[in-house]
């Protein structure tokens, strides 16, 4: 599967972005999908995740309450709304695909190494 990330851009602290990854082929309903970032001189970190069906989700303490993940099976498409934005948000973003049919775990979702396919990342900066 091919993802392609957009959606990122320039914002001052307190707004919002929504990004989108949108995926070739036609069995996106069968990947667990993940957003991840990297900020410069930073290992890439987890962000959310959300199961094929959409059904759970799951978020990073430092995003939770603020981002959203949501996916539209029909649209081959997974989002993630970014609201209260803070400068220690900016990174590139990543989206990820899961096509493995291990559970839906913490442990599994947040590993980078847990996903198959990745986009080429869409830039975030927050200003303050």
């Amino acid at each position: 599967v091919q993802l392609q990330a957009s959606g990122g851009g320039l914002v001052q602290a307190g707004g919002s972005l929504r990004l989108s990854c949108a995926a070739s082929g036609r069995t996106f309903s069968s990947y667990v999908m993940g957003w991840f970032r990297q900020a410069p001189g930073k290992e890439r970190e987890f962000v959310a995740a959300i199961s094929r069906s959409g059904g759970s989700t799951y978020y990073a303490d430092s995003v939770k309450g603020r981002f959203t993940i949501s996916r539209d099976n029909a649209k081959n498409t997974v989002y993630l709304q970014m609201n209260s934005l803070k400068p220690e948000d900016t990174a590139l973003y990543y989206c990820a695909a899961d096509e493995t049919r291990r559970l839906f775990t913490a442990v599994v979702i947040t590993s980078t190494a847990e996903y198959d396919y990745w986009g080429q990342g869409t830039q975030v900066t927050v200003s303050s």
